[in-house]
Order: C-alpha cells, then sequence, then structure tokens
C-alpha cells in the first residue's frame, strides 16, 4: 500500500471517508474552541454579577447595615427586581459551566478518537496527518 495521496488518486473509499473524518474532527475541534470561549465569558459575566447582586442585596443592608445611601435598599420592588436579577445571573453562570464542561468531555472524546485514527493509520500504513488549526 502506498501513501494517502496515491491511495485517493485510485479512488479507495476507505481513504475518502478517513479524509471526510478528518474534516468533521477539525470541524468539531473548531467549535469546541468557540463554545470554550463563549462559555468562559458566560460563567465570568454571570458570577460577576451573581456577586454583584449578592453584595447588594446581603452584605450591604444586613451584614453592613446600609439600608438608605439612595434608596431604600430593602424595598420589596427593589429587593424582587434584585432576586429576579439574581436568578438570571445564577442561570446564565450554570449555562456557562455546563457548556465548559461538555467542551472538555467534548475535547476527552476528539483526543481519544485521534488515537483511534492514528493507530489505524499504523495499522494500515497510511500517514498521521496533523490536525490544522
Amino acid at each position: 500500500m502506498g501513501n494517502r495521496e496515491d491511495m485517493s488518486e485510485n479512488g479507495d473509499p476507505g481513504v475518502s471517508i478517513i479524509e471526510l473524518q478528518e474534516e468533521f474532527m477539525q470541524h468539531l475541534e473548531m467549535g469546541g474552541r468557540r463554545i470554550r470561549t463563549l462559555a468562559i465569558i458566560a460563567t465570568v459575566a454571570g458570577a460577576y454579577f451573581a456577586l454583584s447582586y449578592f453584595v447588594q442585596l446581603v452584605i450591604l443592608p444586613y451584614a453592613l447595615g446600609v439600608t438608605k445611601p439612595h434608596v431604600n435598599l430593602v424595598d420589596p420592588g427593589l429587593v424582587a427586581v434584585g432576586l429576579a436579577s439574581l436568578a438570571v445571573s445564577l442561570l446564565w453562570c450554570y449555562a456557562g459551566v455546563r457548556d465548559l464542561l461538555f467542551q472538555r468531555r467534548m475535547a476527552r472524546r476528539i483526543r481519544e478518537v485521534r488515537e483511534l485514527q492514528r493507530k489505524m493509520g499504523t495499522k494500515y500504513g497510511l500517514e498521521a496527518r496533523a490536525p490544522t488549526p
């Protein structure tokens, strides 16, 4: 058996399948990097907003006793809006963490598949091609 180019020119369907799998894996890896970036941004933003609302709702009025700097921090309407904002922030943070964990699992599976591809390539005399970013 020759190298990959010789087999592709001969129309070997196995080589075509391997090339399609490689393109698919590269697409998954690129998508995984995007998911990871967005998940980190969402997690940091959610944590920032959750911490901010926690300070406004708990630390200032109850721990430090600041109830009226310019507004009444224990006003029921303001507290309701703050609690709703806190809930949304925590959901945002949860979504970011879940996306990050999903991306990590996907990256681990991709590494496993790449290792299997490398072993198959060695077994069948094909050159292992390094992934392109």
